[in-house]
Order: structure tokens, then C-alpha cells, then sequence
């Protein structure tokens, strides 16, 4: 009789062994076979997913179909405190294995902004608010001008005050290289001076190739010790860089008294009217050389320049006969 028991247990304990081989070959296959997606899917994951979470997020995308198999699976190879959070995509019928891997050592994706040459500073803060994908809150707006606007590269959780630091550093050494290179004999002593004008021709052209001309106009002005008389100052000095007039500027507002009214202020205002791009910087420290003293809008979305006022006037009244035709 105890022979025949010892016989019993030992095929018993042969069944349970090909039996638990036979569940372990399933489940790795399982684990290891193509998943369910057709497409790619890009899924966040939360800092501090448990990795329940982590495979039910996985199976309402789509990747994974059997989040038991995920997890078991992810215990036997010892990888749950190697998940990572953030922003990561998963290929078309990726694998659990594969997608362990992504979450393990995948890189997580790159979403980016980009910001518009001449916005002001607290319009900027107001994109980045809106902007899915940024963590946090902006409590403090940075000084005019101080943001360099381009396209900025950032990850899912990425902070707001910290890529509106990234904007402030770019700025700096953008500054500081121009103005290293700048030309010689430029009526500017600073590149808070250069920052300022450069603001102000950015508001006054949205064309690149007329940038250089433009800051022609005010360096030469700045010489002679002229007005500059920008519209776009007088704007500022309204406004504050909030928002936009949404109206034409008026007689009354050239006359208005305010800080940035270069038709009533000598030389530059006291800071910049908005964050200027890398060609606005450029144009104000490499300025077309001429005799020009004066643009005004010529119709076709640039302006028409004159070195003498009679020419300004021509210029001014051939604008005004375009402008009554539009609002006929």
C-alpha cells in the first residue's frame, strides 16, 4: 500500500508539473504574441499608477486585451518598479513584452508649442495655460520681451514656469550673440535698447524681408534725434500688451500722455512692447543703410518708404484713397 501511494503522488506531481508548463508556455505566448491594436496609440500614464492602473490604461487604448496575463507577466520578470510615467507611443499590434519594454526604456513623445513672434508676455502665459500636455500654473508673468519666441519641444508633465524659463534662457543667449555681432556706430548702448526697438519693429511688420528697412528708418530717426512716432507703441501704452485695440488709433490716442508714446516721448520707450523673434533682433542690429525717415502702409501688406516728408505725404494720401475704397 505505501509503495502505491508513493506511485499516486509522484504521477500526481507529474500531472501538476506538465500542467503548470503547459499554463506558463500559454502565458508567455500570450505575452509575447502581437496585440490587439490596428493602429498607434499614444497613452499617459500618471506619476504613481499603480500597475493595475497601468494595464487597465493599457486595455481601454487598445493595446493590451488581457491585463491579468500584463501584470503576471510583469511581476514573474520583476519590472514593476521600472514603469515609468509620461507620454508614451505604442506601436500597431505591439506585444506585452514589447510594451513593457516602451515603458521601461521607450522614449516618451516630444509634443511641442510654438510661439508667434510678436506676442506679448502675458499673452504667452495665456497660450501655455492652454496648452494640453503642461503641468502646473503660471503665478508670475515674465517681463516684457524677456521670452524668445520659437517652437519649444517638451514632454507630457512638463512644467509651465519651466518651459517659460527655457523661453527667458533662449532669449538671453540669442541677445547676447546678436549683440556681439552687431554693426558698428549703432545709437543703441545696450541690448536692452537693441531688445526694445526690436519689439517695436515687430509689431510694425509681419514681413521678414522688410524688417531690416524698418529698423533703418528708426536708427536714422534715433540720429537725428526724431520722434519715432510707432502706432504700435502708442497701442502698448493703451493696452498694456493685454490684448488687442480692436480699433483703428485715433487723433485723441496720439495725444494721449503715457510712457510708450513715441509721438510724445523722445527716443525709445521705457521697455519693449512685445517678445521679438531672432529677425526683428537681427534687423535692428544689421539695419538696411539709407536715407528713409518714414513708412506707412502701402496696401499689399508691406509699406512704402520715403527719405523726405513731401514723399510721406504722397505715400500717406495714396493709402488713404486705398483705405476709402475698402470701407465702401
Amino acid at each position: 500500500m505505501a509503495r502505491r501511494a508513493i506511485r499516486l503522488f509522484a504521477i500526481f506531481v507529474l500531472l501538476g508539473l506538465v500542467a503548470g508548463g503547459g499554463a506558463f508556455a500559454w502565458g508567455y505566448a500570450q505575452f509575447t504574441r502581437p496585440g490587439p491594436g490596428t493602429f498607434d496609440h499614444a497613452v499617459v500614464l500618471a506619476e504613481g499608477s499603480s500597475l493595475k492602473d497601468i494595464a487597465t490604461r493599457l486595455e481601454n487604448a487598445g493595446v493590451i486585451e488581457q491585463p491579468l496575463i500584463f501584470r503576471i507577466g510583469v511581476r514573474l520578470g520583476g519590472w514593476s518598479r521600472g514603469l515609468r510615467a509620461g507620454e508614451f507611443r505604442f506601436p500597431s499590434a505591439t506585444s506585452m513584452h514589447a510594451a513593457v519594454a516602451i515603458l521601461r526604456h521607450g522614449e516618451t513623445v516630444v509634443r511641442r508649442v510654438t510661439i508667434p513672434e510678436g506676442l506679448s508676455s502675458g499673452q504667452i502665459a495665456t497660450l501655455l495655460q492652454q496648452t494640453q500636455g503642461l503641468n502646473g500654473e503660471i503665478t508670475t508673468t515674465p517681463p516684457e520681451g524677456t521670452l524668445l519666441p520659437e517652437t519649444y519641444h517638451f514632454s507630457y508633465g512638463d512644467g509651465r514656469a519651466e518651459l517659460l524659463s527655457r523661453m527667458s534662457q533662449s532669449m538671453e543667449k540669442v541677445l547676447a550673440k546678436l549683440w556681439s555681432e552687431r554693426v558698428k556706430d549703432l545709437p543703441l548702448t545696450s541690448p536692452m535698447e537693441a531688445l526694445i526697438l526690436a519689439s517695436i519693429v515687430e509689431k510694425e511688420t509681419a514681413l521678414r524681408a522688410e524688417r531690416p528697412r524698418v529698423a533703418g528708418v528708426f536708427i536714422n530717426r534715433l540720429r537725428r534725434g526724431m520722434r519715432l512716432q510707432s502706432d504700435p507703441t502708442v497701442v502698448y501704452g493703451i493696452t498694456n500688451g493685454a490684448n488687442a485695440l480692436g480699433r483703428r488709433l485715433k487723433r485723441k490716442d496720439l495725444d494721449q500722455t503715457t510712457p510708450y508714446n513715441t509721438y510724445r516721448i523722445p527716443g525709445l520707450p521705457p521697455g519693449p512692447i512685445a517678445n521679438p523673434g531672432r529677425a526683428a533682433l537681427h534687423a535692428v542690429l544689421h539695419p538696411t543703410i539709407s536715407k528713409d525717415l518714414y513708412f506707412v502702409a502701402d496696401g499689399t501688406g508691406g509699406h512704402a518708404f520715403a527719405a523726405t516728408f513731401a514723399q510721406h505725404k504722397r505715400n500717406v494720401r495714396h493709402w488713404r484713397r486705398i483705405q476709402a475704397k475698402g470701407s465702401k
